[in-house]
């Protein structure tokens, strides 16, 4: 799904720059926790709708406070020190006396901070400050992106990834498998009823054999489209040498690993399903289509490999096609 492609990417980078300002401020380069001062501006603005600014863009060295939001009435401070004496410090300023009115935040970069949520916080000059609501870590972060509505998180996404790099797609490649499914999902199959020429005997007998029992719903759902898809892949070997072959090598690939991993064999399917649109997903010459036709399309092409003998055991005898 795009949504466990945008989740999974932003987690990773937020945690890996969350990971680097902790051992780099531990040799003391903190050039780092300068730069993510705008940074996390921005970031929790898109999260919360707020309006932050860098305090020290608007003056110079204002101690006690990184980020500030007139128009919301809401002071923060950013820091790689998860701790109550941190957060004393910053509350106890004189600076603080001038916000009277405002909310302040707290923003720790590094580690988790459920133990200091549960704490009572000396407070001199009475700013707003809730520690159950007000502390906002990687993790409490997350949370808030994991159940964003999925426009949102894109939009998030690429704001991670304009901010904290491209990495995801600077190690894309093309695949014979987004290829295939790109040729598959312009074809019409609504019409498609049955493909008569495979032997349905014997791929129930497979299916037993393999104790895929669990997943024959999935298997014969998506049978009927073998002939559909084998023009497909006659029109694919058309643009190269191999172009179906090596699709097969990737699931009989897939087969293999997975059954390295002692699973069950239902769950080995359904695992193959899940890699292959997975690899799809992560393919530079995929061409995006809504994630049930992608799943569906790959559906075929599984159910259709475990019916022409390209993954799973074959059972002695095993002829998929009806004799003519």
């Amino acid at each position: 799904m795009n949504r466990s492609l945008y989740f999974n990417y932003i987690e990773e980078r937020i945690n890996f720059l969350s990971y680097r300002i902790e051992r780099r401020g531990k040799i003391n380069l903190l050039d780092l926790n300068i730069y993510s001062e705008t940074f996390f501006a921005d970031m929790i603005n898109m999260l919360l709708g707020y309006e932050l600014e860098n305090a020290n863009v608007i003056k110079q060295n204002v101690e006690g406070i990184d980020l500030i939001d007139h128009v919301n009435k809401v002071v923060a401070q950013v820091s790689a020190t998860n701790t109550k004496q941190k957060i004393e410090n910053s509350l106890k300023k004189e600076i603080i006396k001038k916000y009277k009115g405002y909310r302040f935040i707290f923003i720790p970069i590094v580690g988790e901070a459920d133990a200091l949520r549960e704490k009572a916080f000396r407070n001199p000059y009475g700013i707003k400050f809730n520690p159950e609501e007000d502390i906002y870590d990687i993790k409490s972060i997350l949370n808030i992106v994991m159940n964003m509505k999925i426009g949102k998180q894109q939009n998030f996404y690429t704001f991670i990834r304009d901010e904290l790099g491209n990495d995801v797609d600077l190690v894309k490649v093309d695949t014979n498998l987004a290829a295939i499914i790109n040729i598959l999902s312009k074809e019409n199959l609504v019409n498609v009823t049955d493909s008569p020429e495979i032997n349905h005997f014997e791929i129930n007998r497979k299916i037993e054999f393999n104790n895929l029992n669990n997943a024959k719903g999935t298997i014969d759902l998506y049978k009927i489209y073998y002939s559909k898809l084998d023009e497909k892949y006659i029109e694919f070997d058309k643009l190269g040498v191999n172009k179906s072959l090596s699709v097969f090598s990737v699931l009989s690939n897939q087969y293999i690993k997975l059954q390295n991993e002692n699973k069950e064999d239902s769950d080995i399917f359904y695992s193959i399903i899940n890699n292959v649109i997975e690899i799809i997903q992560k393919s530079k010459n995929y061409v995006e289509i809504p994630y049930e036709e992608l799943e569906m399309c790959v559906c075929i092409i599984v159910v259709d490999a475990f019916i022409r003998c390209k993954i799973f055991k074959n059972p002695e005898g095993y002829n998929h096609v009806v004799a003519r």
